[in-house]
């Protein structure tokens, strides 16, 4: 028996059932009853607002959508992504040879020091002739990294040559001899990338499909053939090849390239190029990007 169940008894002492108490017990246990509750409920009451409170704000927002503060951590900024992949060292272009004409002085000719050598349109010649080279557009895009911290190297010198849509290089191959064109010079901006507009190489004759390029500490140095911190190539793709060399005036390519591939090319073999191999996009029609990041 509880203690208060004293007070609730009949005439012969016996217990009154809870529900034959009478209204003053109904009050009591009531009032008992709200105490005991307001003890929990002010906690329930505050959860409760707070959940109000946080509907009203999401329902005065555009949508129901993280915080910015929320999407801010969960989604690097393009800044910090770009700040994060430029301190990722990366593997050294290999040296390449320039080849047998790379018309910086070194073999002959030297057009480095010619006025107008230093450009983004390489299609043409400059100087004494204006002859533009023919093929399939090509804009050629390398980005410069220091190897060692992969920080892009601003204010660098960048020579490059390739040859014609004949297999022949301005300067040396017969018939261009007095013609300087798909060679250029330029800085590297704040990325470390340069961007030269030119036409598809050809693939001649016991070459696979590729572009020469040097770097220099700066354009002055490159201008004064000075000392050059890296030579090396770059390699185009097979299936890019394979859709440009099907177009007109690269029909001696189809056969060439048949008979070399990267492995038994005698720059790219050792590796098949696999730090030298150009990223494509683009097409026949509207012309190709040929993208590659060298560390050096």
């Amino acid at each position: 028996m509880r203690d208060d169940d004293t007070r609730w008894t009949d005439a012969n002492g016996r217990v009154i059932d809870e529900d034959h108490r009478g209204l003053v017990y109904d009050i009591r246990t009531l009032i008992d009853r709200r105490r005991a509750l307001g003890i929990f409920g002010g906690v329930a009451l505050t959860s409760l607002l707070a959940a109000c409170g946080a509907k009203s704000e999401a329902d005065a927002s555009d949508g129901p959508t993280a915080s910015p503060s929320a999407t801010a951590s969960a989604t690097p900024s393009p800044t910090a992504s770009a700040a994060a992949e430029a301190s990722v060292p990366l593997d050294e272009v290999p040296d390449e040879t320039a080849g047998p004409y790379p018309g910086d002085g070194s073999n002959g000719v030297n057009v480095l020091d010619d006025s107008g050598i230093v450009r983004a349109d390489i299609r043409s010649s400059f100087g004494s002739s204006t002859t533009t080279a023919a093929g399939v557009p090509l804009t050629i895009a390398l980005t410069v990294r220091d190897a060692a911290t992969g920080a892009a190297l601003a204010g660098r010198g960048v020579y490059l040559w390739h040859c014609d849509r004949e297999g022949r290089y301005s300067l040396y191959s017969q018939g261009v001899e007095n013609e300087n064109y798909l060679r250029g010079v330029q800085e590297t901006d704040q990325n470390g990338t340069v961007r030269f507009t030119s036409i598809y190489p050809a693939c001649y004759s016991g070459r696979w499909p590729h572009i020469h390029f040097e770097v220099y500490e700066d354009v002055a140095t490159a201008v004064a053939s000075g000392p050059i911190v890296k030579t090396s190539q770059i390699a185009l793709p097979d299936e890019t090849n394979a859709a440009v060399y099907a177009t007109a005036g690269y029909e001696q390519s189809v056969r060439n390239a048949s008979q070399v591939s990267l492995q038994s090319d005698n720059v790219f073999g050792e590796d098949g190029g696999i730090h030298q191999i150009a990223s494509m996009s683009g097409s026949v029609s509207a012309g190709y990007i040929a993208s590659l990041t060298i560390g050096v």
